[in-house]
This record gives structure tokens, sequence and C-alpha cells, in this order.
């Protein structure tokens, strides 16, 4: 029995709209601050064993591969931030229409955006 029914898995011809995107992106930025949670805590443990410990992480987060770390989980935080109030305001009933929802997704970006190349900024 045939059906008519399209198939297409090939994920590079699927177009998402940008709600979608929204969202996986909140999603991944979710398990990128998992992970960076991790290793803050890490260092925050080394960095409180004592005088020695503290001088050897300080001087670590002066180097530049450390610096575009701290900025990439800054990122992730600010875009988690950004699209977690986004779902906060569409709990509250605001912007659940179709156009609204784009609207909100819009905007999630456009101010993640911004905190984005704040965060940089700050750590540059």
């Amino acid at each position: 029995m045939t059906t008519k029914r399209p198939v297409n898995l090939d994920i590079g011809t699927i177009k998402l709209p940008i709600t979608a995107i929204v969202s996986i992106l909140h999603r991944v930025s979710g398990v990128v601050l998992f992970g960076v949670v991790a290793i803050l805590l890490w260092m925050l443990d080394i960095s409180l064993s004592g005088p020695e410990g503290f001088d050897s992480i300080r001087d670590c987060l002066t180097s530049p591969v450390a610096k575009v770390i701290l900025w990439a989980s800054l990122a992730a935080l600010a875009y988690h931030l950004v699209a977690g109030i986004r779902h906060l305001i569409m709990d509250m009933g605001i912007g659940e229409s179709l156009e609204g929802g784009r609207l909100g997704a819009k905007l999630a970006l456009v101010g993640a955006v911004i905190l984005i190349i704040l965060a940089g900024v700050w750590v540059w």
C-alpha cells in the first residue's frame, strides 16, 4: 500500500520558521549552560583552594582562549535568559498568536544579539 504523503528527510532542504529556530537555540543554550556550570564549579574549587589556585585561575582567564570560552558562556546565558523571558511573557497570554510568536521570536533574537555583543565588549 503506497501513500501520497511527502517524505523529505533532508534537513538541509527543510525551511524552519523563526519560532522553531529560536526554540531550538533555546534548548541548545540550555545544554551549553549545563556544561558550563561544571567548568565554572571546577574553577571555583581551584580558586578557593588557596592563593596559588586563585593566581592560576586568574592567569588562565587572561588568555585569549579563556576569553572566548567566557564570552561563549555569557552568550549562551544571555540567549537563554532572553528566550526564557519570551516564554514567560507567552505564558501570560501575550504573543500567543502566529504573528505574535514571530514578533516575539524576532525581538528575542535582537535582544540576545545586543546582550551578546555587550558581553563581548565586557570580556575583551
